[in-house]
């Protein structure tokens, strides 16, 4: 496992709390097993119930067990043991093999997203549909929302490029994204991420509009220029990365020298939803008639 630090604990179900620790380089979000377990069926001894159905699933084959972590974490007297942990996709697999009542939401939202996730492959519209109304749940605005899907779109249309340039899906998408986001923002899609103190969030779900737009006219200039160029080597995709990249960086320095702001902000989704919170109630105590208070005063 790469590095991994300690997070603060959540709370799953009612007021009891399961250990996480954060993968930075995967990502990823891992649970302490035994916590869940403990959460999900009330066992006098979440250890011993863990040690048999871990045995149980390895006898029946299950991958998911051979390929779970151990990790050390702080246990309730304070000191580090190591302890099974498994990635949200393992867990929602061990749920499933956990006869238990309050295991059930669980395994009914698995099925409804695997419902969903068959229904999206037969008629993608409803995927479109989904995402509206989920980001629209999130408070965004339509028009922001829009401006995302077309961000998506032209994502695609890179990675479609990509992929007829020979470039493998994983690592070297990551490693071509960050090149073009160096080119145009002066930081890798991590780094900017911890500039706006996310996480496991979508990087582009908490950009503002301009932020947005750079990385759209970045995407789509390396997709055109790379239908030009045709690059045959990963190293001439990095170059062609860079090119396109530097064209969003161009429009961004010459931006930033009309207005003397920067382009590129710390904030996040939080802080744009609590702004549109803050203009609703400020409006809503403002006068119906400006000129009563006036008239008052």
């Amino acid at each position: 496992m790469a590095e991994v630090n300690d997070n603060s604990s959540i709370q799953l179900f009612e007021d009891q709390k399961i250990r996480t620790a954060w993968d930075a380089e995967k990502e990823e979000w891992y649970f302490a097993i035994v916590d869940v377990i403990a959460v999900l069926t009330d066992s006098a001894n979440p250890q011993n119930y863990w040690r048999v159905l871990k045995k149980r699933l390895k006898d029946e084959g299950n991958e998911t067990i051979t390929n779970c972590n151990g990790l050390k974490m702080t246990a309730p007297d304070g000191k580090k043991r190591k302890t099974d942990v498994a990635n949200t996709e393992q867990l929602l697999r061990i749920i499933q093999s956990i006869p238990s009542p309050k295991a059930e939401p669980f395994k009914a939202w698995l099925a409804m997203v695997g419902k969903e996730r068959i229904e999206e492959t037969i008629d993608p519209e409803q995927a479109i549909d989904r995402a509206l109304d989920t980001y629209l749940k999130k408070g965004y605005s339509e028009e922001w929302i829009h401006q995302r899907l077309l961000a998506i779109r032209i994502r695609n249309e890179l990675t479609d490029e990509w992929k007829k340039r020979g470039v493998q899906k994983g690592k070297e998408y990551a490693i071509l994204t960050d090149e073009i986001s160096r080119a145009w923002s002066g930081m890798t899609t991590g780094q900017y991420k911890r500039l706006k103190g996310l996480t496991k969030e979508n990087l582009r779900d908490n950009m503002t509009d301009l932020e947005l737009v750079l990385t759209m006219l970045a995407e789509a200039s390396t997709t055109d220029i790379s239908k030009t160029a045709k690059p045959q080597t990963f190293e001439e995709n990095k170059q062609v990365a860079k090119r396109g990249g530097k064209v969003a960086g161009i429009a961004r320095q010459a931006l930033e020298a009309e207005t003397g702001k920067p382009v590129i902000t710390e904030k996040n989704a939080f802080d744009f939803q609590q702004l549109v919170t803050d203009i609703v109630e400020d409006a809503a105590e403002l006068p119906e008639n400006p000129t009563e208070k006036k008239d008052k005063d």
